[in-house]
């Protein structure tokens, strides 16, 4: 969306780059989009979705699409994901994330460089992972983290998934930053959980940040603010 000078026709269809901010939940920044737009241009409704969801703990890329260019989220969720993820080992937490409290901890002065490299190598390539219970994966009509939140016990089946490559950032301890790129259906949050596991000193997920799906970069999105700060130069009566 660098190139605002541009006319733009939402009904018509238009694919449109976010850099959703942190807590807002990737519902929230549909609506918001779709309300103002509706505002702006005079009408009462307008199909606005988005090809692939944010938990509300992460930041970064998100597209939107409106009009007739709802029908190609399908094919737009297939697009590799590229995320920073920041891990801390030696705790857990229910969630798998900062949702939830630290509810145990462990010992990890057995953890090195060279381990975490040899850990992370066993996770590439295709695999199954369980979904976290605190997720929006549907179960009998009901959002996982539902039952979660009501402290109700859920077993979700595993899923494949295809996990290109893990590149180490920096090593911290108990922090480790890594790039992740992966397909469509990958969990962050579980992998740190999965990764705490094999590390064997358990571990969570404090900060995720999306910076590409498929050839959409975070360089070329725009924060909501001055979307909406800004709508004239997108909408022209």
């Amino acid at each position: 969306m660098n190139n605002l000078k541009r006319t733009y026709d939402f009904l018509g269809g238009e694919i449109l780059l976010f850099d959703k901010d942190l807590n807002w939940t990737s519902f929230d920044l549909v609506q918001r989009v779709r309300n103002s737009l509706c505002r702006k241009m005079g009408i009462k409704k307008m199909k606005v979705g988005h090809a692939g969801t944010l938990d509300p703990l992460a930041t970064g890329l998100m597209i939107l699409c409106t009009g007739k260019a709802t029908k190609k989220i399908e094919e737009l969720q297939l697009g590799k994901k590229e995320y920073f993820a920041t891990f801390k080992i030696g705790a857990t937490t229910p969630s798998f994330d900062m949702e939830t409290e630290e509810d145990k901890t462990f010992d990890y002065s057995h953890v090195n460089e060279k381990l975490i490299f040899e850990v992370l190598k066993k996770f590439e390539g295709e695999t199954e992972q369980v979904p976290p219970v605190f997720s929006a994966v549907k179960v009998k009509g009901k959002r996982a983290f539902e039952y979660a939140r009501n402290g109700e016990e859920l077993k979700l089946q595993a899923k494949k998934i295809v996990i290109e490559r893990i590149d180490i950032e920096s090593v911290e301890l108990p922090f480790i930053k890594i790039k992740v790129v992966c397909s469509k259906g990958t969990y962050i949050r579980a992998l740190a959980r999965d990764v705490g596991e094999e590390l064997n000193c358990g571990a969570y997920l404090t900060n995720l940040r999306r910076t590409k799906i498929g050839n959409y970069r975070i360089e070329d999105a725009v924060k909501v603010d001055f979307f909406m700060e800004n709508l004239h130069l997108f909408v022209t009566n």
